[in-house]
C-alpha cells in the first residue's frame, strides 16, 4: 500500500529543480528520501517519468506515491536528564548543548527522545508519533537551555496552541559579535527558507513574521552579551535576526562563519527560561534554567 499526494506547482517555486520543490513542500521528507523515490519511479510529473534536477514549472502536476512507512520507534536509552520540573502533564528539562531533540537521519540514537522514553516509558503525548513522543517545540543540537515536554495528549494540545498564538513566553542569553551600542532594541525581519541553501533560513520579504526583542546585558571589547525574547517562533529566529543586523552569534558557522580564539562547538545561545499556563490548572508556569558552564568561562575570558 502507499498514499498518493497530488501537487499543483504554484508560481512562488515555478524554476526550483523537483527535488528541491518537493522538500519545500513536504514537511518531513529528506530531500535524499524524495531523491530515491523519483529514482524509483515513484513520482510522476505531467505522468510521466522524470529526473530529480527537472524543473518545475507553475501549474504542472506532480503525484507522488509514499509508500508506507516501515514501523519504526525510539529505542530506550539511558541518557541522564536534568529535570528542572515534572508533574503529571509536564516536564521541563535543562537540554545540553550537543544533544539532538529527536531521532532524524544521522542521529538515529543518542537523542533527547530516547532519553525520554527511557524515563518515562508509554507516559508521553502521542501527537508527535512514535520517532518525536512527547515533543511540542525543539532548540537546535547546539543550543541548550529549558524545554518543555507534553506527557498527555491533552497537554500537547493546549502548549501547541499557546504556541501558535505566541503566547509562550521564551527569554535566551546569548554572545553576539561586535559591541551594540544601544541598550536595546526589536528586530521585526520576516523570516524564510534560504533561496540558496535549504538547510538555511534567511530574512525574505515574502517569509513570516519574525519579531526579536533584545537588551544588553554586558559588553566586551569585541563582542555583547544580551538576553533576547521571542515574540515569534521560526527556526533559527535569533541567529538569523542578529546576523541581519550585523551581530551573528559567536560560534554560529552556519550564519556568522567568523573566525574565533575559542573553539567553540556551535553558536552560544542559551533558552533561559520558558512561561506558560499550565494546561490543568491555569496557572502561569515559568521555568527557568543557569546558563552552561561553558557559557560562564567564556563570559569570565572576556
Amino acid at each position: 500500500m502507499s498514499e498518493e499526494i497530488r501537487i499543483i506547482v504554484d508560481h512562488e517555486h515555478a524554476g526550483e529543480r523537483l527535488d528541491v520543490f518537493l522538500s519545500h513542500f513536504l514537511d518531513g521528507f529528506s530531500r535524499s528520501f524524495l531523491q530515491k523515490k523519483i529514482t524509483e519511479g515513484c513520482v510522476l510529473y505531467n505522468e510521466k517519468g522524470v529526473k530529480s534536477k527537472q524543473p518545475v514549472k507553475a501549474g504542472d502536476e506532480i503525484l507522488l506515491a509514499i509508500p508506507d512507512p516501515e514501523p519504526v520507534t525510539a529505542v530506550p536509552e539511558n541518557i541522564p536528564l536534568e529535570i528542572l520540573y515534572e508533574d503529571e502533564d509536564l516536564l521541563f528539562v535543562n537540554k545540553p548543548k550537543g544533544l539532538v531533540v529527536h531521532p532524524a537521519p544521522g542521529h538515529e540514537t543518542g537523542t533527547l527522545v530516547n532519553a525520554l522514553v527511557y524515563y518515562l516509558g508509554d507516559d508521553l503525548s502521542s501527537i508527535g508519533g512514535v520517532l518525536r513522543p512527547g515533543i511540542v517545540h525543539r532548540i537546535d543540537m547546539d543550543t541548550s537551555g529549558v524545554l518543555v515536554i507534553a506527557k498527555n495528549d491533552i497537554a500537547h494540545r493546549k502548549v501547541a496552541e499557546q504556541l501558535a498564538v505566541h503566547s509562550i513566553r521564551r527569554r535566551y542569553r546569548a554572545i553576539v559579535h561586535g559591541r551594540i551600542e544601544e541598550e536595546s532594541g526589536t528586530i521585526s525581519k520576516p523570516i524564510g527558507r534560504s533561496q540558496t541553501n535549504r538547510l538555511k533560513m534567511a530574512v525574505r520579504p515574502d517569509g513570516k513574521r519574525a519579531v526579536t526583542h533584545f537588551k544588553v546585558l554586558q559588553r566586551f571589547d569585541a563582542y555583547t552579551y544580551i538576553e533576547c525574547s521571542l515574540e515569534t517562533g521560526r527556526t533559527h529566529q535569533i541567529r538569523v535576526h542578529m546576523t541581519s543586523v550585523g551581530h551573528p552569534l559567536l560560534g554560529d558557522t552556519v550564519y556568522g562563519n567568523i573566525p574565533n580564539k575559542f573553539r567553540l562547538q556551535g553558536q552560544t545561545l542559551h533558552a533561559l527560561s520558558l512561561g506558560l499556563v499550565h494546561p490543568r490548572t491555569g496557572e502561569w508556569i515559568e521555568v527557568t534554567s543557569d546558563i552552561p558552564d561553558y557559557m560562564k568561562h567564556l563570559l569570565e575570558i572576556l
